[in-house]
């Protein structure tokens, strides 16, 4: 009993690589149909009627001005002054929160901005920079190489700031 299952397996086994060898499953292109053996048989390419298609985002100048606060469920919050006119950056204030892990600050007195495009970017002495990109209706206000900037390790938790543009919301 115990050989006859033991066969089966190795069966079903011996099957199932046989099948996946067959079916030209693996990572090298099948070159069987072709006449010199070369390289793949041109084949039309499958209709992709009625399946959406991405579009590239317009790149348009960055707008935004607002000021807003934020907090979560587990006690993360802050705040936000940001005022931005045609990718040229006029105010720029965050304060972030961190429980058990510490606070981080930005000021603008202590940025200079380095980019206008594709995305706003602005630097400190210190290495931080602070990057703003628009996607859809959100604003995006991430933070990198920000240490000098945080309390305790508040800098590990730090996440981007997103602003609703419509409504100058934030989270």
């Amino acid at each position: 009993m115990i050989g006859h299952r033991i066969r089966l397996s190795v069966l079903a086994l011996s099957l199932s690589v046989g099948g996946c060898a067959m079916l030209g499953g693996g990572p090298w292109p099948d070159t069987s149909g072709t006449r010199d053996g070369t390289g793949p048989v041109a084949s039309p390419e499958p209709s992709d009627r009625g399946k959406p298609r991405l579009r590239p985002m317009k790149v348009r100048p960055l707008d935004v001005a607002t000021t807003c606060s934020f907090k979560d469920e587990t006690g993360y919050k802050g705040n936000a002054r940001v005022s931005v006119r045609q990718a040229r950056v006029e105010d720029f204030s965050a304060h972030v929160d961190i429980p058990r892990r510490g606070s981080c600050n930005f000021e603008m007195a202590e940025f200079r901005q380095v980019k206008t495009a594709p995305h706003v970017e602005l630097a400190a002495a210190s290495g931080c920079k602070v990057r703003m990109w628009e996607q859809g209706r959100q604003i995006t206000v991430a933070f990198a190489d920000c240490r000098a900037n945080c309390s305790g390790t508040a800098v590990d938790y730090l996440w981007p700031i997103l602003i609703d543009a419509p409504s100058g919301r934030c989270d």
